[in-house]
């Protein structure tokens, strides 16, 4: 079982930064896969990037590559997206989420755990 905590959303202009940190709790956490995803009212939930287990290969959606960038500290059960250069597009309800031992995947069905998401507003 783990439990995912999100925190460091807020507001903040075009073209400025923010840093997500999902905090995890129970044991093993270097073995999951963790992603971030984003959702906005109304919309499907969108892969947002994504961190291996094994050996912290990452992976991000298009509309954020160059822009954002996830990384973990398995010491602090953590992970993190660094986002800067946000848009407004990019406002939504982040969350992260947990696969166990599974390879990434853009697909939010094949994570097992979630946090309760964090709101980014992005002003223009």
């Amino acid at each position: 079982q783990v439990q995912l905590v999100e925190s460091g959303g807020g507001l903040v202009q075009a073209g400025g930064s923010l840093r997500l940190t999902c905090a995890a709790s129970g044991r093993s956490f270097g073995f999951y896969t963790m992603g971030w995803f984003r959702q906005v009212p109304g919309k499907e939930r969108e892969f947002v990037a994504a961190i291996s287990w094994r050996a912290g290969s990452t992976y991000y959606a298009d509309s954020v590559k160059g822009r954002f960038t996830i990384s973990r500290d398995n010491a602090k059960n953590t992970v993190y997206l660094q986002m800067n250069s946000l848009k407004p597009e990019d406002t939504a309800v982040y969350s992260c989420a947990a696969r166990l031992m599974g390879i990434w995947s853009p697909n939010s069905d094949d994570y097992n755990y979630w946090g309760q998401g964090t709101q980014v507003t992005v002003s223009s």
